[in-house]
């Protein structure tokens, strides 16, 4: 059954793709991907971008149920630039030592990702912003003809960046608008008999938050979003015991700043909101815009005091792993909405599908579907995975814990409700089908915890059913994640 269905699958996209590649010799269509850092969909994070979506959004498709299969921005990254699950390409989490930019990404994963491969098939490519939290370096990654590589973690102002190999500082700068003008320099000059892939990835709006000083004043009035699941304690709701920390409801006065830094998220993507426009603007100049697939997505999600958590991501909940995604182009109508589940490894294969470049067959992704009709939602099964941190080392001595917890990111300024844990370590398998909407999380600990929500029924995530489905559910999950955690290439895209 499960062969049968990725048969299927295959006929399916194959039918889906060929109105594009029939008549479509090799090279001909460009790439821009624009990738925002912890941008939201759940809690209203596109709201303030009417650039962005009149330009893309309205112009193409929207993937309404699009997710990262890490939250956590390294991780991420690495799956977004190889069409890999993380236990592939091995970049864990945000460290040195959890392969971020690491000897086993640079030697053997680096070489044949989507920039290398599109350059051995005739492409320019182009890189400015955010690379992956390690990379402080001049060497410029395999496959990129020109690079502006930020030096670790966002910044807006006082950055570092390799500039084609040059290391190069800058400190009164706003960093997006940097970004965009390199990234239109590069536009200007493209070549219309040459083809191009363009990745811009701008910092907002990850922290520290700071917007562009003609924005800073905007959306006075916005506040963060009360879901229901907003400030509430999470000891009766059966939650992995990291959210039942105490305080179990964030203070008032931090519900102040919570609500500050949602305006301030706001206002650092008018700066991207400014650059997406002037992209567009430039493509339509030099008439290649009826050419170009542009991508618009996010690494990851983000919550802002949900279940009483105060600012981060790395949690198997839908404001976490959830992510904006959509894309215009060449035969795709506009005003779509397609409800199928999507991931971001799906974004190397849809690029390498369109510019008829062979697939490796070690890609976990498969192709977007693009050209599917709306009311068609085809069966997937995503594997979110997470590799909790905290170590001794991690103690923070002005919160009331012990460096035995092995706890990490825990801030008087988050009342020391702590965001990460060395056994917030989980495997979830997200389920998409025409009438199932299910996820199902397995966390590596002592307790063997197990979380599972009916999301149809159960968008908030406030009811866990994970010990009450039958037990025959139950085992033929936990034996798809068992499957999915050890997938590689095609095996990722079977129904277990």
């Amino acid at each position: 059954m499960a062969y049968y269905k990725l048969v299927c699958f295959l006929l399916v996209v194959g039918c889906g793709s060929s109105r594009i590649r029939a008549d479509a010799p090799k090279s001909e269509y460009n790439f821009v991907i624009i990738l925002t850092d912890d941008q939201d969909i759940m809690l209203h994070g596109m709201t303030p971008m009417v650039k962005t979506l009149s330009h893309i959004a309205n112009e193409g498709i929207t993937f309404a149920n699009a997710f990262t299969t890490s939250p956590i921005c390294c991780p991420s990254r690495s799956s977004i630039l190889t069409g890999k699950y993380a236990h592939n390409h091995k970049a864990f989490n945000n460290s040195l030592s959890g392969g971020c930019y690491g000897p086993f990404w640079q030697k053997t994963i680096e070489p044949v990702a989507l920039p290398a491969l599109l350059s051995n098939a005739g492409y320019d490519t182009f890189f400015a912003g955010k690379y992956l939290n390690e990379y402080f370096s001049e060497t410029i990654p395999p496959g990129w003809s020109d690079w502006y590589g930020l030096h670790g973690n966002s910044r807006y102002y006082n950055f570092t960046i390799t500039e084609n190999g040059k290391r190069t500082n800058y400190s009164n700068e706003y960093f997006t608008d940097y970004l965009s003008s390199k990234a239109m320099s590069f536009l200007q000059k493209a070549n219309a008999e040459r083809p191009f892939l363009a990745m811009i990835a701008p910092p907002a709006p990850h922290e520290p938050f700071t917007p562009a000083k003609r924005h800073q004043n905007l959306f006075p009035n916005a506040k963060a979003v009360r879901t229901p699941n907003f400030n509430i304690s999470s000891s009766p709701l059966q939650k992995h015991w990291l959210l039942t920390m105490e305080p179990s409801t964030l203070p008032l006065e931090l519900l102040d700043e919570i609500d500050s830094i949602y305006r301030k998220r706001w206002q650092t993507l008018m700066a991207v909101d400014d650059m997406v426009e002037n992209i567009v603007t430039v493509l339509e100049e030099k008439k290649l815009l009826e050419k170009t697939f542009i991508f618009y997505t996010s690494d990851n999600g983000f919550h802002l005091g949900q279940f009483s958590q105060a600012y981060d991501k790395r949690q198997p909940y839908e404001t976490d792993i959830r992510v904006p995604l959509f894309v215009r182009g060449p035969s795709i109508r506009p005003k779509t909405v397609q409800h199928s589940a999507v991931a971001l490894i799906d974004i190397v294969p849809t690029i390498l599908r369109l510019a008829n470049v062979d697939l490796p067959s070690a890609i976990d992704g498969r192709p977007l579907p693009l050209n599917s009709e709306p009311e068609d939602v085809i069966e997937r099964q995503i594997l979110i995975e997470y590799w909790g941190e905290g170590t001794l080392e991690t103690y923070n001595p002005q919160c009331p814990w012990s460096a035995q917890d092995r706890l990490q990111l825990c801030t008087v300024d988050a009342a020391c409700h702590c965001q990460d844990a060395w056994n917030n370590t989980f495997n979830c398998v997200r389920q998409l089908a025409q009438d199932l909407n299910f996820i199902y999380c397995e966390f590596k600990d002592n307790e063997n915890f197990v979380e599972a929500y009916d999301i149809a029924k159960d968008l908030y995530q406030m009811n866990n059913v994970g010990y009450e489905i039958l037990p025959s559910v139950r085992a033929k999950y936990s034996l798809a994640l068992q499957n999915l955690s050890a997938c590689i290439g095609p095996t990722c895209n079977l129904i277990y």
